[in-house]
């Protein structure tokens, strides 16, 4: 929890950015309060046709959203948070864990009494304010949690409104405890995404095709409960329901333009396949000659999901020995209504697109992006034991598994082309040990498996033949492959304690292998441009090593971390791709070995809090992060997305026992790096912002916030 609160945000990618060694972010959006979370080489990310590779759990909750597996950070409420872990082999949250799984807890009234609100504004319109209140009466408590945010943005069309609600009712015995919690949140966003280099070049806040926004809304109600049933048997377990609501529109170049036979007419790029109306009849061309013609794609998608765990766990001795014997079932279901429609509009020189009111139909094989209706449920059932037994006292081993069966049916509400039902089912081993080499040093190693189904989203752009706007225009639904990872993992892990008035020493250093087989990514359309679609691309490796330390006394904190991931394919692919090295064709050549775009391999990080006297208090951090290839650029052939250096600063001054200021430092030399590179097409329209000249370079990057300040007040009562 300190880490949160060090974090003086109401983002949780800040704390997860500073203290996780392998976590990496990046903003692909555009918005920083919709980051992608990548930790050793997979992703969480909120954007739609990322192919996912983390889940998350919020209190014992899978909160990956039901259509594409993408995670919505915004809609977590920080100030509530009291924990954050990583699990990487954990059979309790195994469901579609490639990479491992953020296990989130939220406070209650039991761990958290008293009142605090807490208000902060700075650079950019930023002005953000919390309050939270937690009591306990005898065995009852209960615990809530207000958020407000208001962000300007420094790019241009990227302003944050978050408002965000968290409570917990909960009642505890000497044998059990139970807990009644809710949440909602309301969101909006201005998200601007990747900008060529040659705008960023001009102005560091430049834009490049608007309006793109989003919409988030949710409301869930868990219900937990832990009871000791005898002395060595404990229950546990949740039921949930969860209702989300998402609806964006994002601004694009189309490839609709005037019919070259006739330019009274509209057609597609290729002047023969009409561009047809909602009515199936080819579209007239009220455009004005010379008009710069795009399209302002929209989604909504509306999610339901509701779903329950049982867990035992027994730690009756075995031949003598201590052992944790765990079993589990979870079962997950989600309804989901995906719709989408494309309205045709023109681009000003501020590449803002303006629509018409004229809506795009079907138009042809392949093109397709006129209106999509599409209803699809998930049906995830799991059974995972796990059981730990103690050889010795300095020995022990763990072992179990998870059982994975996962149904996904796609019901196209218009035609038939996106019918589809799919059934997944695996199952995943674990084993490992630990072994106290020391009392102060511990040995690790261990072995899990796991899988991941393709999303619906996934499902339903899978076919070469017939590709999509990713992720707004679904066409049809050919089957894809599970994902199936095999991750290999050890290491030392140590403390030392020096004595109350000179601190303790923790550390650890590990290292990992992590085999993807039938690895899936999004491809762009070699025949298509502004289309893709999902493929298995066989097999993929990450490896890499971790290490951290971190030492504490009563008035100074150290840490400092190293993670290097190697992530690459290891087998040969023809990938389609905007590169400027993509062939005639539009295809870039893949050799075993190439790296995987958008893994920087290099993460270091460091950091320090000293309190200067019992009521001022000082820290600062710094990370590098190193280069990584553009998304796109499979072959390794262009020039790396450069490294980059970020140093931060806080402050904080206890006034009195109830008042707190504190300001921070983001950025502090300002730095203008890019977190997320990618290409575009150059020639779908002029650079306005150089008097109408061609884009002559490819790179498209998500550039950084520059240096900000902000300040506040925290009154706890």
């Amino acid at each position: 929890m300190d880490k949160i609160e060090a974090a003086q945000s109401l983002n949780i990618a800040d704390a997860l950015r500073q203290r996780v060694p392998s976590v990496n972010i990046s903003e692909v959006s555009g918005n920083s309060f919709q980051p992608d979370v990548e930790f050793r080489g997979f992703v969480a990310s909120p954007v739609a046709g990322t192919p996912q590779g983390l889940a998350v759990y919020q209190n014992g909750v899978r909160i990956n959203e039901a259509f594409g597996d993408n995670v919505n950070w915004d809609l977590i409420p920080t100030a509530a948070i009291r924990s954050v872990g990583v699990a990487t082999n954990n059979p309790a949250f195994g469901l579609n864990a490639l990479g491992g799984a953020i296990n989130i807890q939220m406070k209650d009234g039991f761990t958290y009494q008293g009142a605090e609100i807490n208000t902060m504004g700075g650079s950019y319109g930023r002005i953000q304010s919390s309050a939270q209140w937690g009591k306990q009466i005898d065995n009852v408590a209960v615990y809530g949690a207000f958020e407000g945010l208001r962000d300007g943005g420094f790019r241009d069309f990227s302003p944050a409104n978050i408002r965000r609600f968290y409570g917990d009712v909960g009642y505890k015995t000497d044998s059990g405890e139970f807990h009644v919690n809710m949440g909602a949140a309301d969101n909006n966003f201005g998200a601007a995404a990747t900008v060529p280099v040659e705008l960023l070049q001009q102005r560091w806040s430049n834009d490049y095709t608007t309006p793109q926004t989003s919409r988030n809304q949710v409301a869930y109600l868990n219900l937990t409960g832990k009871v000791d049933a005898t002395p060595t048997w404990t229950l546990e377990g949740n039921a949930h329901v969860r209702a989300f609501n998402q609806r964006t529109q994002d601004g694009n170049p189309t490839g609709t333009q005037p019919c070259a036979a006739d330019p009274a007419l509209l057609c597609f790029g290729d002047d023969v396949t009409p561009a047809n109306g909602l009515n199936g009849a080819q579209l007239a061309n009220p455009f004005s000659p010379g008009a710069y013609l795009g399209e302002i794609d929209r989604t909504s998608t509306r999610s339901t999901t509701v779903g329950m765990t049982l867990q035992a766990t027994n730690t009756d001795e075995l031949f003598g020995h201590s052992n944790r014997f765990v079993v589990g079932t979870s079962v997950d279901y989600g309804v989901t209504q995906f719709n989408a429609s494309a309205e045709l509009g023109t681009i000003a020189p501020n590449y803002v697109v303006s629509g018409s009111g004229i809506f795009l139909g079907s138009s042809g094989d392949p093109v397709s992006i006129g209106p999509v209706s599409l209803r699809t449920t998930n049906l995830y059932n799991g059974l995972y034991l796990l059981d730990t037994f103690d050889v010795t006292k300095q020995f022990a081993v763990t072992a179990g598994g998870r059982l994975n069966v996962a149904n996904i049916r796609l019901e196209d509400q218009i035609g038939s082309a996106l019918n589809g039902n799919d059934t997944y089912s695996r199952f995943n081993p674990m084993i490992g040990g630990t072994y106290k080499i020391t009392s102060e040093i511990t040995a690790y190693a261990g072995y899990s498996e796991a899988n991941r189904a393709p999303t619906p989203l996934e499902l339903g752009c899978a076919d070469p033949a017939r590709p999509c706007t990713i992720a707004a225009f679904l066409i049809s639904d050919p089957p894809l492959k599970q994902v199936v990872s095999r991750t290999l993992e050890a290491g030392f892990r140590g403390s030392h304690n020096f004595g109350a008035e000179t601190g303790s020493l923790s550390w650890k250093l590990g290292a990992f292998r992590t085999a993807n087989d039938d690895d899936i990514l999004a491809i762009p359309s070699p025949v298509l441009q502004g289309f893709g679609y999902f493929q298995n691309v066989g097999r993929t490796l990450r490896t890499g090593v971790e290490a951290e330390v971190n030492f504490r006394s009563r008035t100074l904190e150290l840490y400092a971390s190293y993670a290097y991931i190697d992530a690459v394919f290891r087998d040969a692919l023809l990938l389609g791709s905007n590169s400027p090295f993509a062939d005639s064709d539009g295809n870039v050549q893949v050799l075993p070995g190439n790296r995987i775009p958008a893994i920087p391999a290099s993460r270091f990080k460091a950091g320090f809090n000293y309190a200067v006297t019992d009521a001022f208090k000082v820290g600062g951090d710094v990370m590098v992060v190193g280069s990584q290839y553009f998304v796109g650029d499979e072959s390794n052939q262009a020039p790396k997305l450069p490294a980059y250096t970020v140093v931060n600063l806080h402050s904080s001054y206890q006034i009195n026992k109830t008042f707190q200021v504190y300001a921070r430092i983001d950025n502090l030399f300002d730095n203008h790096y890019g977190t997320y590179g990618t290409f575009f097409e150059t020639d779908a329209l002029p650079n306005f912002a150089n008097g109408g000249a061609p884009f002559t370079d490819a790179r498209s990057i998500s550039p950084a916030r520059p240096r900000a300040f902000y300040a506040g007040l925290k009154a706890t009562f």
